[in-house]
C-alpha cells in the first residue's frame, strides 16, 4: 500500500503525534521543524515519557523533511523589523527562537522579551555588512525607516516602484496594454472624466493598505458620489498609518479586473528565483465587495495556479530587480485563464496575520521558510490535506461603525458559527476597523460556512454604548 509513498508512513505517525498535543504545542513543532541540524529546536511539552524530548527534536527533523525540500542555504543573515498595528504570536516566536537582530522600537520592546534589540544606527550598519541578508518586517509601517536609514541599498526603490500602484501599473504596462489606468490628486476628483472608462472601474489610493478607502464604480454616473467617498475616507483614515503605507492624497482609477481573486506569498532568493510559500483564495460576496472577510487555502488552488504565478513572479522580479525579500501579490485570473496583478506589497507576506494561515492549513512556518530558505514540498502537502479546506475569518466592521461605541463582543457566539475554530485572536483596538481574526477548518463538502459569513452581519455581535 505504501511501497512508493514512505513519507505516507511518516505522515501519519506525525498526525496521530501532533494530535496529542495542544494547540500551541502543535504551533511550537512546526516551528521547530523548520531548522533541523541547524540548531537544537525550541522545546515542546511532549507527552510526559522520559524520551520525551529526544523524540520531539527527532520528529522536528522528520516534519522539515516532510513538508520542505532540500535548505538553499546553510547559513544566511537574517534581521527583523516588527511595526504596528499588529504581531502575530507566531512572529514573536519566530523572532524569540532564531536570535536575530530585531530594530528596537516601542512595538519590539512591547512585543519581545529576551531578544536582541538593535538601536537605527546599528541596525542599518549590520545591514549593509552582512550583505544582503534577508530583512522580514510584519507592517508597512516599516517602509519609512528603510527608506531614511537604508538608502544606500536597493531596498527603497524596489519598495516605492511596487507599493505605489501607479508605478507598478506603469513597471508592468507593457505587458497588457489594453489595461486602463490613470493618476489623479484628491483635489482634483471632481473633474475626472468617468467615460474614459469603457466599464466599472477601482478608485483606491495610489498607497494603500488593507483595502482602506477602496471604491468600485459601475457606472460613471456613480463617480460624484464615489469621489465623495473617498474624501470621507480621507479625513476618517488619515494619521491612522504613516504616509508611505496609506497616501490619501492620490488616486489610481483603473479597470475592474474580473475573475477569481488570490493573494500569494513569495520570496526571492539571492539569484533573483521566486518561491510560493502559501496562496490564499479570496472569495467575495458580490461584485461589488472589496472586503477582506474570507482568505482560504486547500490543495485544489495550488495545484490550480502554483506554476501560472511562478511565471508572473518571475517576471516581475527581473524587472523589478527584487532579492533576498519577501512579497504580497495580489492576482486575479479570468475564466479564459487571463492572469492579471491587482497590487503588490513588498518586505512582508499577508498582513496583519494572513500568512499565519500557513502554518493552520499547512504545518509550516512562513517567517522562518523565507528567513532559512526552505521550499515547501507542494506535492506532498495537497496529498496530505486532500479534501481540507482552513480559512481565515476577518471580523471586520462597517466602516461607519464608531468602534469607540463598542462596549463588548461575543466572541464566543461569533466562533460558534464554525464547526472546526483553530484559533481566534481578539482585535481590541478601536482604531482598526476588525474586532477579530479567526482561523478555521472545513471539510471541502462544508464550504457554506465560509459562502455565510461573506454574507453575514457581524454588528449582530457586538454591543455598543
Amino acid at each position: 500500500m505504501f511501497k512508493n509513498r514512505p513519507h505516507t508512513i511518516i505522515s501519519i505517525y506525525l498526525n496521530w503525534y501532533q494530535c496529542s498535543l495542544t494547540s500551541s504545542q502543535r504551533s511550537e513543532l512546526s516551528a521547530a521543524s523548520l531548522h533541523p541540524g541547524s540548531r537544537d529546536p525550541a522545546p515542546i511539552s511532549p507527552p510526559q515519557t522520559s524520551s520525551g524530548p529526544r523524540r520531539t527534536r527527532w520528529i522536528a527533523a522528520i516534519v522539515g523533511l516532510v513538508h520542505f525540500g532540500p535548505r538553499l542555504s546553510p547559513e544566511l543573515p537574517i534581521m527583523f523589523i516588527l511595526e504596528e498595528p499588529y504581531v502575530s504570536p507566531q512572529l514573536r516566536r519566530a523572532a524569540t527562537r532564531l536570535g536575530a537582530p530585531v530594530l528596537d522600537n516601542a512595538c519590539a520592546r512591547r512585543e519581545l522579551r529576551g531578544v536582541q534589540l538593535v538601536g537605527d544606527d546599528d541596525f542599518a550598519r549590520r545591514y549593509f555588512e552582512q550583505d544582503h541578508p534577508r530583512l522580514y518586517t510584519n507592517s508597512e509601517n516599516a517602509l519609512g525607516w528603510i527608506r531614511d536609514h537604508l538608502a544606500g541599498s536597493d531596498l527603497p526603490a524596489q519598495i516605492e516602484v511596487l507599493k505605489d500602484k501607479v508605478r507598478f501599473r506603469e513597471l508592468l504596462a507593457d505587458l497588457d496594454p489594453a489595461y486602463r489606468f490613470e493618476e489623479v490628486r484628491l483635489g482634483d476628483l471632481d473633474a475626472v472624466d468617468p467615460t474614459i472608462f469603457a466599464g466599472p472601474f477601482v478608485a483606491k489610493p495610489a498607497v494603500g493598505f488593507f483595502s482602506l478607502g477602496v471604491q468600485i464604480v459601475e457606472d460613471a454616473a456613480d463617480w460624484p458620489a464615489a469621489a465623495e467617498r473617498l474624501r470621507a475616507a480621507g479625513e476618517r483614515f488619515r494619521g491612522l498609518y504613516p504616509e508611505a503605507v496609506l497616501d490619501l492624497d492620490r488616486f489610481v482609477l483603473e479597470q475592474v479586473i474580473e475573475g477569481d481573486e488570490f493573494a500569494v506569498d513569495a520570496y526571492y532568493d539571492g539569484e533573483g528565483a521566486v518561491t510560493i510559500v502559501n496562496v490564499l483564495e479570496h472569495p467575495f460576496a458580490h461584485g461589488a465587495d472589496v472586503s477582506d472577510r474570507v482568505y482560504r487555502v486547500r490543495p485544489a488552488v495550488i495545484e490550480r495556479t502554483h506554476d501560472v504565478f511562478v511565471q508572473h513572479l518571475d517576471e516581475l522580479g527581473r524587472r523589478a530587480g527584487l532579492r533576498d525579500v519577501p512579497i504580497h501579490v495580489e492576482f486575479r485570473i479570468a475564466d479564459d485563464g487571463t492572469v492579471r496583478p491587482i497590487e503588490a506589497n513588498p518586505m512582508r507576506f499577508g498582513g496583519w496575520c494572513a500568512t499565519d494561515i500557513a502554518s493552520h492549513g499547512w504545518g509550516f512556518c512562513p517567517y522562518t521558510a523565507f528567513l532559512q530558505g526552505k521550499r515547501p514540498d507542494w506535492r506532498r502537502l495537497c496529498e496530505e490535506q486532500a479534501g481540507w479546506t482552513t480559512a481565515l475569518v476577518v471580523a471586520d466592521l462597517p466602516a461607519d461603525l464608531d468602534r469607540t461605541r463598542v462596549t463588548a463582543i461575543d466572541y464566543d457566539a461569533f466562533t460558534a458559527r464554525f464547526s472546526r475554530p483553530l484559533e481566534l485572536r481578539r482585535i481590541e483596538d478601536p482604531r482598526q476597523p476588525v474586532f477579530a481574526f479567526l482561523f478555521v477548518r472545513v471539510r471541502d463538502d462544508e464550504l457554506d460556512q465560509l459562502d455565510e459569513i461573506l454574507r453575514a452581519d457581524l454588528t449582530k455581535y457586538v454591543r455598543l454604548a
